[in-house]
């Protein structure tokens, strides 16, 4: 039985021991409201069907000597797929039902063709099936893949509305990998999957509210508000490479003009660092050590997305007032560069108390990437997208 068919309550308690556990059934009943008769009884499938099991006692036992006994979700109970697509790579994880990797791959994209790229997909998912190794009784080899991939992702449809750097538009992405794997598939903006992860198991761990804030080829937002990660009506949300910071002609690969990523990222910074120098072939690398050498014009156009990423930062800060906001990518290889400037413009326009928002920064692997689409994949077992409402028509 799907967890997806269970009641809400027993939804909720599975949640509560995939976030908290193990626990024993009292202390279940404290975190959700539920009764104790209502957490026996929702737990019983829950049990009967492996999703959860229990461990024995705990170390003390209930006043009046009765012992109580630990429930735990069990890790083994389902295998899930993530895979990271990037512009000439995909990187690919296998994880249980708890996101934690069993088995982890990286391989090659010759092209960005779609079909190309959902059979390499295809074939990814089964090298990892295959390098994970045999499953126990009661274990699902593979229940399901997410696929997380940057740009304009529609999770409730499975549909990459555009993806710039794959150049991909209306592609009905969850659809084709399904058919391709044989595997039901789920999609995800790859940012907001990583921030699910963040969620679960990383630095937005217990927050109620964080953001994170992902700096590279692209400069995006993962934001969770009330422990929810916010998707967007239509898929869109936390796209802060593209709030205009002004101060610049440069036009954005959105076709704006003045967007954060237009400054920031670090294309944007190593075709300004050529610019500066006067050297066409100057690599992003180059660029950095001109600027670890002092090099002033180098240096200022850090200074520059320092400033541009502080602006945004501020107003994200202003706009949801997180408890944090952590900060990756791949971009964060040269935090220092820029790290200053960029505090300095965040503490300056950040508005009252949202200027107190703790601000940690934390590189991340692209294979920590992949795993959230594998926590996204897990996700949907027990928490499926909500359907839009039908819209309201007025009566005539």
């Amino acid at each position: 039985m799907s967890l997806a068919d269970q009641s809400p309550a027993a939804v909720l308690v599975f949640q509560t021991l995939l976030g908290h556990g193990p626990l024993t059934r009292a202390e279940v009943g404290r975190r959700t409201g539920l009764s104790a008769g209502a957490v026996t009884k929702v737990a019983t499938p829950l049990l009967a069907d492996g999703w959860i099991h229990e461990l024995g006692r705990p170390a003390v036992e209930r006043a009046g000597g009765r012992p109580a006994t630990l429930v735990a979700v069990r890790p083994e109970r389902a295998r899930f797929a993530g895979v990271k697509v990037t512009g000439d790579e995909l990187i690919g994880v296998l994880a249980d039902l708890t996101a934690r990797p069993l088995a982890s791959r990286r391989a090659r994209l010759d092209s960005r063709d779609v079909d190309t790229v959902v059979r390499a997909i295809a074939r990814l998912v089964g090298r990892l099936v295959a390098d994970a190794g045999p499953v126990g009784e009661g274990t699902q080899a593979l229940h399901s893949v997410g696929v997380t991939i940057s740009g304009d992702v529609d999770g409730r449809t499975g549909t990459v509305q555009y993806s710039p750097f794959l150049d991909w538009r209306r592609v009905p992405l969850a659809r084709l990998v399904e058919s391709a794997t044989g595997t039901p598939a789920v999609i995800e903006n790859d940012v907001r999957a990583l921030t699910v992860a963040e969620q679960w198991f990383g630095a937005g761990a217990g927050l109620s509210s964080f953001v994170l804030v992902t700096v590279g080829a692209g400069i995006g937002a993962g934001i969770c508000v009330g422990g929810r990660v916010v998707s967007g009506a239509h898929g869109v949300s936390g796209e802060i490479g593209h709030l205009p910071v002004g101060g610049t002609d440069r036009t954005c690969t959105c076709g704006n003009i003045g967007c954060v990523e237009a400054v920031a990222s670090t294309h944007a910074i190593t075709e300004q660092a050529r610019q500066a120098t006067g050297d066409p072939g100057l690599t992003t690398a180059a660029a950095v050590r001109l600027a670890h050498a002092g090099d002033p014009a180098v240096r200022a156009v850090f200074s520059r997305a320092g400033h541009a990423l502080g602006l945004a930062l501020a107003s994200v800060a202003n706009l949801v007032g997180p408890e944090r906001i952590i900060i990756s990518g791949e971009g964060v290889a040269t935090y220092d560069l820029y790290e200053e400037r960029m505090r300095r413009t965040f503490a300056d326009h950040a508005f009252g108390a949202a200027a107190e928002c703790d601000l940690v920064v934390r590189p991340l692997p692209f294979e920590e990437w992949a795993r959230g689409g594998a926590a996204v994949a897990a996700q949907r077992v027990f928490a499926p997208p909500r359907q839009s409402p039908a819209p309201v028509h007025p009566l005539p």
